[in-house]
């Protein structure tokens, strides 16, 4: 690879920073990974337990395995970084994806005749899928970062994630419609359409988007000598070694222990505390969900700007949200220990839709804040970071379902009263999210920090005329005003 390549001093002045119609078209991409990925971690867990009656530890062991390749994000946004364009990774990934998803649900039909085979091919499979969740997701999130200006980062977060729960929901759906009556043909048929069609969309969607490699927060200064490619133990390092990178890790795996550690214990606490039926808690965790939605949709308004007067203005910045979330959630969770306490008669759904509102708002000012986050500190190093957290991110979702419904039963075991035992766990989550509120109010500071150290030593550094230049026309596009590109 040629080190002009990945020169940005000669191709700044062609990049500009995505429009509204650029984020939904991204968008497409994780709508299309929502729809592969529903598909086998919820559909084909249905099946294995429900039509072949096998143990429910199988495919729960399939989908932490998923979750443990992400460990190789670091890997996926390293070589993005290397080529300079995130385009052939998300196409590459989710052709990976799409792949793993076949392959899983043929495995699934193989289960029915041979254990041993079916498994081995059901190992392979969601080996693939955690690959193609890898470099898609990585790489998706890589290029909001490159193209989107701060003000709509929110936003666009917003739109992305609320894309991806759509594929969920209408795949899920759908599929569910189309599943009945049961076959193994009918499966294996239904997941090759979803696969290919999530792979062509993703196409058509990327076609001409990302245009010149190359990002909006690119400076001359934070380009590293490109004729020497570090390796990918050099690129991690360096972005270890970064105090804001690396605080930002242990927050994301913080707050996201304590995100998932709940899913799996909220509804069989609704269930012995609160008296609640299969549907009652069914619709409880409905409730939840619909929470984290509200909480989506207020920071990006609160942070965004969609246009016109009340767009314009912002009510509190991304770090107020992330912290405020944090706490808002500890709170909601210490509720849950009161109403552990209270039982029947406590307003157990409206603090459930709190708690849900809480963990959307904080998770939403993160990723919007890894956003900008990824663009800060060496150049270059923009996919090793999105995916060191995103693989922070994976091994504290496959790890907090877990812990959460292990520590329950640990704590049923040796607490007779249920409200009590469900209620320990409940209070070491609310501990989590103020472990993780005070991991964001540093993360500032670590910036504020290499900032004022790179100004010192960029007041005594003369400039090139070309980094003259590159720097003029990165400030002209942040301050003129434009008409939305595409």
């Amino acid at each position: 690879m040629s080190s002009s390549a990945l020169s940005p001093h000669h191709r700044t002045s062609n990049i500009r920073p995505f429009g509204w119609l650029a984020i939904v078209r991204l968008g497409l991409a994780q709508f299309s990974l929502g729809a592969i990925v529903v598909l086998t971690t919820s559909t084909l867990n249905r099946v294995m337990v429900i039509e072949l009656m096998l143990p429910a530890l199988l495919p729960g062991l399939l989908v932490a395995l998923h979750y443990a390749v992400q460990m190789l994000r670091p890997r996926m946004g390293y070589g993005s970084d290397m080529m300079g364009r995130s385009t052939p990774w998300i196409i590459g990934g989710m052709t990976v994806l799409g792949l793993g998803g076949v392959l899983a649900a043929t495995a699934t039909t193989m289960l029915a005749h041979s254990m041993l085979w079916g498994t081995l091919m059901a190992v392979v499979a969601f080996s693939l899928i955690g690959l193609g969740v890898s470099a898609s997701g990585t790489s998706v999130l890589v290029l909001l970062a490159k193209r989107v200006e701060d003000h709509r980062r929110a936003a666009a977060a917003t739109i992305v994630w609320l894309m991806m729960i759509t594929g969920l929901a209408m795949t899920a759906g759908i599929t569910g419609q189309l599943l009945d009556p049961y076959s193994h043909e009918r499966l294996l048929t239904i997941a090759t359409v979803v696969s290919l069609a999530a792979i062509v969309l993703t196409v058509i969607a990327l076609a001409g988007l990302e245009g010149a490699a190359g990002s909006i927060n690119a400076t001359p200064d934070a380009v590293p000598d490109t004729t020497q490619k570090p390796s990918f133990k050099e690129a991690l390092a360096q972005v270890w070694r970064e105090p804001a990178a690396k605080r930002f890790t242990v927050f994301v795996f913080v707050s996201m222990l304590a995100f998932s550690a709940q899913d799996l214990i909220l509804e069989p606490f609704a269930g012995l505390v609160f008296q609640f039926t299969p549907g009652e808690t069914t619709a409880l965790s409905g409730l939840q969900h619909a929470g984290v939605l509200s909480g989506m949709i207020l920071v990006a308004f609160a942070c965004g700007r969609f246009g016109g007067k009340f767009g314009d203005r912002q009510i509190g910045s991304l770090r107020s949200w992330t912290v405020g979330g944090c706490i808002a959630s500890s709170l909601a969770l210490f509720s849950l220990v009161a109403a552990g306490q209270v039982g029947p008669g406590y307003p157990l759904k409206a603090t459930v839709f709190l708690l849900g509102a809480s963990n959307g708002a904080f998770s939403i000012a993160a990723i919007a804040s890894m956003m900008r986050l990824a663009g800060e500190g060496r150049g270059h190093r923009e996919g090793t970071r999105v995916g060191l957290w995103g693989a922070a991110q994976a091994i504290a979702f496959g790890a907090g379902g877990l812990i959460g419904a292990t520590a329950s039963d640990v704590a049923r075991r040796w607490i007779e009263d249920p409200g009590v035992a469900y209620g320990v766990v409940f209070f070491a989550e609310a501990g989590l999210f103020l472990v993780a509120a005070r991991l964001a109010l540093g993360i500032d500071a670590d910036l504020d920090q290499k900032n004022a150290a790179a100004s010192t030593t960029q007041t005594h550094a003369p400039q090139t005329p070309a980094a003259q230049a590159a720097q003029h026309t990165t400030h002209s596009w942040k301050t003129e005003e434009r008409h939305e590109p595409a």
